[in-house]
C-alpha cells in the first residue's frame, strides 16, 4: 500500500512552500519563538537533560547523541560558543539550505534555545558561501530577530538575564570546512585545515573555549523537544535514535526531493512508495545512503531501515572489504558496513556505469582535499587517476588491486574524515561491484607498479617518487 505523506509527522519541514513564514510577523503567527518563555523558565540543565531524553542525535553525518554532545562541555567554562554547522557540502546532501531558506525563524529559536542551555552568549551560524538565496533569507530573519529584541538585549530566565548574539558567517566553499574543527579554524580567519582531536572542540574550540558544532536540522529539532517533550519526540523514532529524518532523494528516480520521513522507514519503502520508483521501470543498481562518502548498498539490501545504528550494524549489509575475503577493519575489529551519513540518498538504476560513478566520486575528493595528511593528498588523486582510465577501458592489470590497497592506506590514516570519504565508497564499490572494475581492464598493458610498497601508514605515488 503506498505510503501517504500528508499522515507522517512534520516537525522542521512543515512550513516548507510558505513563502510569509520567512518573517517574523508570520513565523510568530505560526508559533514561532513560543517555545523561548516555556524554556527560559527552566533551568539550563533541565534543558540539557530533555535533549538527552528525546534521543536526538546529530544530523550532520556521523549521529552523535545531541544531549551526550552537549553535556562535554565543562562545568566551570565562563565562555562557551555554539556554532552551527551550515556548510552542507556533502555530494547528494541538500537538506539544511531548504530549512534555512522556507524556516530561518525555527532556526533562530533552535540557536537561542541551545546557548541558553549551554551557557553562551555568542553563536555562529557558518553558512556555505555558495549558499547566496539562503544567505540572505537567514541575514534578514537575523535582523529581524535582533529589531524585535529577541537577539542582542537581555530576557529574563530561571538563571538570570540572558542575552545572546548571533554572527552568520559565511564560508569560502571549501567540502573539507564541513569538518567541524576545518570549520573552527576557518571562521577564526585561518586556513580551512583540520586540528588534532583531542583536544575536543567541547573542551577547546572556537577561539580556545569550549565549544559545541551542530548541523543546522539537529538544531531545527530543539523548540520541538521543548514544545512536546523528550518522551514524544523519543516515541517518534526508534529505540535509540529519536524524531524525524530529513532525506534527499536525487538520482534515478520518478520523485526526487527533500522528504522528512520517519526514523527507521525502509528504504525500499522511500524508493518505490515516497519517491515513485525508477523511471522506465528499470530496476534499482547501487544506492549510496548517506552522501557520497558512504559505501554503497546493492539492490539486495534495500529493505534496511533508514536509521544510524541500523545502516551500521544490519548483517543483512555485505561487509567492506579490502580484497575478496578480507574484511576492512575500522578499528579493534569493528566491521564497515554502511551509515546514515547526511541523509544524502542518491539512487542509480542498471544502466549505470559504476567504474564512471566511482571516478567521479574520487575526482571530487583527490579536488578537496586540503592537502595536510599525505596519505589523503596522495592516496586521493592516485585513485582518481586509476578510476578515470579503467573508466575509459583502459584499465592495466593490478588496478582493482592496487584501488583497493591504496584506499585501504588512506583509511585510518589522516587527522580528519575527508580520507574515509574517498577510502570507504572506493572499497565499497570494489566489494560489491568487482566484476565491474575488472570488465574495465584492458589485456597487454603495463601493470602500474609502485616505486616503494604501500603501507598502512603512508602511501608514496610514483609521481612522487621521481620527483625525489
Amino acid at each position: 500500500m503506498p505510503v501517504e505523506l500528508s499522515k507522517m509527522p512534520k516537525i522542521v519541514t512543515r512550513h516548507f512552500g510558505a513563502e510569509e513564514v520567512k518573517k517574523i510577523a508570520e513565523a510568530r503567527k505560526q508559533g514561532g519563538y513560543t517555545q523561548l518563555k516555556k524554556a527560559f523558565a527552566m533551568q539550563p540543565q533541565a534543558i540539557v537533560d530533555e535533549v538527552k531524553k528525546s534521543n536526538l542525535r546529530g544530523r550532520g553525518g556521523a549521529g552523535f547523541p545531541t544531549g551526550m554532545k552537549w553535556g562535554f562541555i565543562p562545568k566551570d567554562a565562563k565562555t562557551v560558543y555554539l556554532v552551527i554547522n551550515a556548510d552542507e557540502s556533502e555530494p547528494g546532501t541538500c537538506k539544511d539550505r531548504e530549512l534555512i531558506y522556507w524556516d530561518p525563524h525555527l532556526l533562530i529559536e533552535g540557536v537561542i534555545i541551545s546557548s541558553y542551555a549551554l551557557g553562551c552568549s555568542h553563536a555562529y551560524i557558518y553558512i556555505r558561501g555558495e549558499m547566496i538565496r539562503e544567505f540572505a533569507v537567514l541575514q534578514r530573519a537575523v535582523e529581524e530577530a535582533y529589531a524585535s529584541g529577541l537577539l542582542g538585549a537581555e530576557s529574563p530566565t530561571a538563571k538570570g538575564p540572558f542575552k545572546l548574539d548571533l554572527t552568520v558567517h559565511r564560508g569560502a566553499g571549501a567540502y573539507i570546512c564541513g569538518e567541524e574543527t576545518s570549520l573552527l579554524n576557518s571562521l577564526e580567519g585561518k586556513r580551512g585545515w583540520p586540528r588534532l582531536k583531542p583536544p575536543f572542540p567541547a573542551v577547546k574550540g572556537l577561539f580556545g573555549q569550549p565549544t559545541i558544532v551542530n548541523n543546522v536540522e539537529t538544531i531545527c529539532n530543539i523548540p520541538a523537544i521543548i514544545d512536546k517533550g523528550a518522551e514524544w519526540f523519543a516515541g517518534l523514532g526508534t529505540p535509540r535514535s529519536g524524531g524525524t529524518r530529513i532525506l534527499c532523494m536525487s538520482g534515478h528516480l520518478n520523485k526526487p526531493g527533500v522528504f522528512e520521513l520517519p526514523m527507521g522507514i525502509p528504504l525500499r519503502t522511500v524508493i518505490n512508495d515516497i519517491c515513485g520508483g525508477v523511471p522506465g521501470g528499470k530496476k534499482v543498481k547501487a544506492v549510496i545512503p548517506g552522501g557520497s562518502s558512504m559505501p554503497p548498498l546493492d539492490a539486495s539490501e534495500l529493505d534496511i531501515p533508514m536509521e544510524f545504528d541500523a545502516l551500521m550494524t544490519d548483517e543483512r549489509i555485505k561487509p567492506v572489504e579490502v580484497k575478496p575475503g578480507v574484511k576492512f577493519d575500522m578499528g579493534g575489529g569493528k566491521i564497515l558496513r554502511t551509515m546514515a551519513g547526511s541523509g544524502g540518498v542518491i539512487v542509480m538504476d542498471e544502466s549505470t556505469d559504476l567504474v564512471a560513478v566511482t571516478w567521479r566520486i574520487m575526482k571530487f575528493y583527490a579536488h578537496e582535499s586540503c592537502g595536510q595528511c599525505t596519505p589523503c593528498r596522495e592516496g586521493t588523486g592516485w585513485l582518481a587517476r586509476i578510476t578515470e582510465r579503467m573508466a575509459r577501458g583502459e584499465g592495466r592489470p593490478g588496478d582493482v588491486e592496487l584501488c583497493g590497497t591504496i584506499a585501504h592506506g588512506i583509511a585510518g590514516n589522516t587527522i580528519c574524515p575527508l580520507g574515509e570519504a574517498a577510502a570507504w565508497p572506493m572499497l565499497g564499490f570494489l566489494t560489491k561491484f568487482r566484476s565491474e572494475f575488472e570488465a574495465k581492464i584492458k589485456p597487454g598493458l603495463v601493470p602500474e607498479i609502485p616505486a616503494h610498497p604501500i603501507t598502512a601508514t603512508g602511501i608514496r605515488s610514483p609521481e612522487l617518487e621521481r620527483r625525489g
